[in-house]
């Protein structure tokens, strides 16, 4: 299970990428990745940092996390909302530059990370994500599914109220989403105690793991959570949710580009505090063509899959970090938290 939270570093303009690097920095050494592992850390960041001062002239952000618990690894993703790239798979030749430079930065990115991708288009920007492994034994294993997410706490916030949880079985996998009421520390307690609560009996049922986690939380602040099981052996997607926790199910499948989806509606209440008498599981059908997108209020409501070409291709990490770049509120804590099938 990975839920550890992002720390967001704001790139204005150039003269805050040498502070920058060295917090990175810091923060790889604590992760304990070894001298070799920071250094290529090092590179990752600095040739980011360039992309970011070159094409983002109303500047961009870094997203840092450990990856998993214990850590295994550290994540770097890097958001750009400069005029993006027409045709990234050439950019990413040495020599290839649209800036008169040496046109090696993101081939230097791609040799030092263990796992690499990069979406663009115009009038979207860049997002990359790069990751960097302690061993090649650290990686996750390989599974008929994909779960990534970005979880980001309100600007001058430390403590992160939006939470979740990822748990992997022999039929598929279990995922929790929350958001806390409020934000900061009490925000995160009652997340943080529904997750530990849903993580130390999971319950297949995503019904009765609400109504589990309603009964643990009581004391706390409370929260509203979306719970969901996805059975990869019989194809199908079973889920609750109790309160403003937002989400959409695409199939990709469509030749015609517009991706049809259904809305993941959930029941009025506050977990913790008061939830309906009654309320039952939906369940849909899942396949290799589907993306479930799960999302606190910390994301605006009003974005389309449709709008971002072959986004749905790229890691599930991915997809959050662009929906992320271009919809976040920055105005509470953000969680996105994305399941596809792999093709």
């Amino acid at each position: 299970m990975d839920v550890n939270q992002h720390y967001r570093f704001l790139i204005p303009d150039r003269s805050y990428a040498s502070l920058t690097k060295k917090d990175i920095t810091r923060l790889a050494e604590s992760f304990a990745l070894s001298e070799a592992a920071v250094g290529k850390v090092n590179i990752i960041v600095s040739e980011m940092l360039s992309n970011l001062e070159k094409h983002s002239t109303n500047g961009g952000e870094l997203l840092v996390k450990a990856i998993g618990k214990p850590i295994r690894g550290i994540e770097i993703i890097s958001l750009d909302n400069g005029p993006g790239m027409s045709d990234p798979d050439r950019m990413m030749e040495d020599g290839v530059s649209t800036y008169g430079s040496a046109g090696e930065g993101l081939g230097a990115i791609k040799r030092q990370a263990d796992v690499f991708d990069l979406y663009s288009q115009p009038q979207v920007g860049t997002v990359i994500v790069a990751q960097v492994y302690k061993s090649s034994s650290a990686a996750s294993p390989k599974r008929r599914y994909e779960v990534g997410s970005i979880m980001v706490p309100k600007p001058k916030e430390v403590d992160c109220g939006d939470g979740y949880a990822v748990i992997h079985h022999e039929r598929g996998v279990y995922l929790l989403a929350l958001d806390g009421l409020g934000h900061g520390t009490s925000a995160q307690e009652a997340s943080q105690l529904a997750v530990k609560t849903y993580c130390e009996t999971p319950i297949a049922d995503p019904a009765l793991a609400l109504r589990t986690i309603h009964n643990s939380i009581r004391r706390t602040r409370g929260a509203v959570g979306f719970a969901a099981s996805i059975d990869i052996v019989q194809n199908k997607f079973s889920y609750c949710g109790i309160g403003n926790i937002a989400g959409k199910l695409f199939s990709t499948e469509s030749s015609l580009g517009n991706m049809p989806y259904k809305n993941v509606i959930s029941y009025n209440g506050i977990l913790g505090h008061n939830i309906p008498g009654n309320f039952n599981n939906q369940t849909l059908d899942w396949n290799r063509n589907k993306v479930l997108i799960v999302h606190s209020d910390g994301l605006k409501s009003r974005w389309d899959l449709s709008r971002y070409p072959t986004l749905h291709r790229h890691m599930a990490t991915t997809i959050a970090a662009v929906l992320y770049k271009d919809h976040s509120r920055h105005t509470d804590d953000t969680l996105v938290l994305v399941c596809k099938a792999k093709v």
